[in-house]
């Protein structure tokens, strides 16, 4: 029961009650099917000391080293290594996103990720989007790159037919009297920029799975497992039609899933190795397939492994360096002022707001004033890669909606609603402009909106770009939740990557405020 409890409370925490319940009776009824799935403390006499393979799963990492405490890949090593010197077999698979977003991969190009991991020991990985964030062939080359191997079953490189960086469609595995055979199956929805694909097919992964596992079967292969990156409904939908998939390591969704489908497991290990889901598996002669499971939390009671650390602290101290090196210029102060941009449009609001609208090729954006830090002006001069992460710390993604113009404008009353107190909801916005009566009554102080020179109509769809923090409701932008999502937080980019590269575009910034947002 105590399992039971701490999964549906990081449920609650990762999706919100409304859709906890999902999750919960997929943990549920896996615990009733399999009363053995979720391992009990590990003594000699315990079945999973049965298993041939210990499966080590991590997905969606994005940093080496360790986040607010938590994880980092020389603790993931020194797990394998523990388990290795105890005479397991564990295999160490990533099931999608690491060569992007993340403040080190505007500067390496993922090739952080990838020698890290080589280092840690990984033994198979398949693609998520943000493995094509920097373009096929620089994937290409990051494949080439890596010491540990890919199964793609559905990225076919169209100048040669094969999969993409000639990984295999599918492979078979012994591990002692154990076969077991292996999918790898990626995302093709919007979240993959098309245009940065210069010469790879996307095909559905349904096909890719309908076509290879009889295939696996052929092969011998007694167990069957699908390494995913792909939404959970997909995962569950892959299950429902293919039962002869016994295991699906996933990846996308940036908090820990632990579920059955029919007789199908479905596991993702949350983001940045905060966690590894253990999953032990045997194919006894008689009876049903064992699988047992347990979620570690990867904390500093975990030593590092040395030479692991060695190679993520060398990427680290040139990040430091490359902090520092100027990637733009202001010709003009830029006002990071808290009171300044919690009350009123400032020339740092609109170019936060600007480029969080170009990442996207959105209508419009909105940036809630609270989250541009450093309270401050930031002087005419140089802008660093530190700068811009002084002026927004969090890590947060940028998101694309549809929206009605109703929604919209109840958006807009919403984050001008504490005037003329200055508040984290005021909205800093960009391909709009509005005025705002701030003696009017709540909820009714935004007039004369207009996008693009035009009045706005409430019965319009307009996109929005916006952080997930404010898409998840922070500062009590709930109106979001339930509209329609283009770009999701996991497939976004870091909004300071983002801000990056427009500075980067412009080389030198002229922003001045030009009467978005009239106060009255």
């Amino acid at each position: 029961m105590k399992r039971l409890v701490v999964a549906f409370a990081i449920a609650v925490f990762a999706v919100g009650p409304a859709q906890a319940g999902r999750y919960i009776d997929q943990v549920v009824r896996s615990v009733r099917l399999q009363p053995d799935l979720h391992a009990q403390e590990h003594t000699e006499a315990h079945p999973r000391d049965r298993a041939p393979v210990t499966f080590l799963q991590i997905n969606d990492v994005y940093s080496t080293v360790p986040v607010d405490g938590l994880g980092g890949l020389a603790r993931v090593a020194t797990l394998k290594r523990q388990l290795e010197l105890a005479g397991r077999h564990p295999v160490m698979v990533l099931a999608g996103d690491f060569l992007s977003p993340s403040v080190a991969s505007s500067f390496f190009k993922g090739e952080q990720m990838v020698q890290t991991l080589n280092a840690a020991g990984l033994d198979l990985a398949t693609l998520g989007n943000h493995e094509f964030d920097f373009g096929d062939d620089l994937l290409i080359q990051r494949m080439h790159e890596s010491k540990f191997r890919y199964v793609i079953s559905n990225v076919v490189d169209t100048t040669t037919g094969r999969p993409i960086g000639d990984a295999p469609a599918y492979l078979v595995e012994t591990y002692g009297t154990l076969r077991v055979g292996y999918l790898g199956l990626v995302i093709t929805n919007t979240s993959i920029s098309t245009d940065k694909l210069t010469h790879t097919k996307l095909v559905d992964p349904f096909e890719a799975a309908a076509k290879y596992l009889p295939v696996l079967k052929q092969q011998g292969a007694q167990v069957v497992v699908a390494i995913t990156h792909l939404p959970f409904t997909d995962d569950r939908q892959l299950a429902q039609r293919f039962p002869q998939i016994d295991l699906i390591i996933g990846g996308h969704e940036h908090f820990p899933i632990t579920a059955t489908e029919d007789r199908t497991l479905i596991s993702k290990a949350g983001s940045d190795a905060k966690w590894v889901a253990r999953i032990d598996v045997e194919r006894p002669p008689r009876g049903p397939l064992g699988r047992f499971y347990e979620l570690l939390p990867i904390t500093s009671a975990i030593a590092d492994d040395g030479a692991t650390l060695t190679v993520a602290n060398s990427y680290e101290e040139r990040v430091s360096k490359e902090l520092d090196a100027p990637i733009a210029a202001s010709n003009v102060p830029l006002d990071a002022n808290s009171q300044h941009l919690r009350a009123a449009e400032t020339n740092l609001g609109d170019l936060v707001a600007d480029a969080m609208r170009a990442d996207t090729d959105a209508d419009v954006a909105l940036m809630n004033g609270g989250s541009i830090r450093g309270d401050r002006v930031y002087p005419a001069g140089p802008i660093t890669g530190r700068t811009l992460l002084a002026m927004h710390p969090f890590g947060n993604t940028v998101c694309k909606i549809e929206i009605s113009g109703r929604v919209l404008l109840q958006a807009l009353n919403s984050g001008v609603s504490k005037l003329p107190l200055p508040a984290g909801q005021f909205p800093q916005v960009s391909g709009l402009t509005m005025v705002v009566d701030a003696r009017a009554p709540v909820g009714s102080r935004v007039r004369d909106v207009r996008i693009g020179g035009e009045a706005i109509d409430a019965a319009k769809t307009y996109t929005l770009a916006l952080p997930d923090y404010v898409l998840k409701g922070g500062d009590g932008y709930t109106m979001f939740r339930g509209q329609k999502v283009l770009i999701a937080p996991e497939s976004g980019s870091l909004l300071v990557q983002a801000l990056g590269r427009y500075v980067i575009d412009k080389k030198t910034v002229e922003q001045q405020t030009d009467g978005r947002i009239t106060i009255r």
